[in-house]
């Protein structure tokens, strides 16, 4: 461990997964001055994030929202390996955003844990699951916080910092600390079922395509009465498009079955209809709109 993390300073972070949100996550890191390894299964999925990272970086000179010297200083801090041992030796924070599987999870944290030292903390990206649940089988569970992010993640302020049952305050505010570092707005939240955001976001979506599937008004819309009415950035129905409609089916199900009083979580038979067909959104080409 470094003697910045002694200091509570996170240095070192590691990423697993370089998908949607595993690259941006690496991105913010990065950019905040942690040195950062990004790790995934297979070396095209590495490089695909790290290629993402650099395009998001490219457009932000583009743009005027990133100097080169900060687009260049986060790409030298960045590397990427299909090694978990490599990954994750000597980091101070390690970050899963691996596929919203319970198990797959679980495992994951338990390989990392017999690595890294007893005082990295184990931050888990997911959207829903249980916090305690994921910690149970990993040693020091108290060291098992859940980092929410929200895509895009480079561009999205809010982190949704859940706490389970046996994390550690300390790690807490090291981690509410490392937020504003990375230039986000963390929310504390108690480890339950969806959390704050899920559930909130998530009810909004169910409802959103029972109308659509009602012929109430079309997904269009709908979408127009939530961002021009109640002034949300995007509407439920093309956000549901960018989450997957096959990862809101897997949360819609999960907060049904956990949630007391979790009917209203209920999938409309369209979102399973839609799911069944490989309609899953942006990353399939169709959902609710064209992409």
């Amino acid at each position: 461990m470094s003697d910045a993390a002694t200091s509570d300073q996170i240095a070192t972070v590691t990423v697993i997964g370089a998908g949607t949100m595993g690259h941006g996550i690496a991105q913010v890191c990065a950019m905040a001055g942690c040195e950062t390894r990004l790790r995934d299964l297979g070396s095209e999925q590495v490089q695909a994030g790290l290629d993402k990272i650099r395009a998001n970086l490219d457009k932000g000179v583009a743009r005027g929202k990133v100097d080169a010297a900060t687009r260049d200083a986060s790409l030298a801090r960045l590397t990427g390996t299909t090694d978990l041992a490599e990954a994750v030796t000597g980091a101070d924070l390690v970050i899963e955003a691996a596929p919203e599987k319970l198990a797959l999870k679980q495992q994951l944290f338990t390989e990392v844990a017999e690595i890294v030292g007893a005082d990295a903390i184990l931050g888990t990206n997911t959207s829903s699951l249980s916090i305690a649940s994921i910690a149970a089988p990993v040693p020091h569970p108290e060291r098992v916080i859940g980092l929410h992010f929200f895509n895009p993640v480079h561009i999205m302020k809010l982190l949704e910092v859940v706490v389970g049952e046996q994390t550690d305050a300390t790690i807490t505010e090291r981690i509410k600390t490392f937020a504003e570092r990375i230039g986000k707005q963390a929310i504390v939240v108690k480890d339950s079922p969806g959390f704050a955001t899920s559930r909130l976001g998530l009810v909004i979506g169910l409802e959103a395509i029972r109308m659509v599937e009602q012929g109430v008004a079309s997904a269009e819309d709908i979408d127009k009465a939530m961002t021009l009415g109640y002034g949300f950035p995007m509407g439920p129905l093309k956000l549901t498009d960018l989450v997957g409609l096959d990862v809101r089916l897997s949360i819609a199900e999960y907060l049904a079955e956990h949630l007391e009083q979790g009917e209203h979580f209920q999938p409309p038979q369209l979102l399973r209809d839609m799911v069944a067909e490989g309609k899953l959104g942006k990353k399939s080409g169709r959902g609710f709109y064209e992409w």
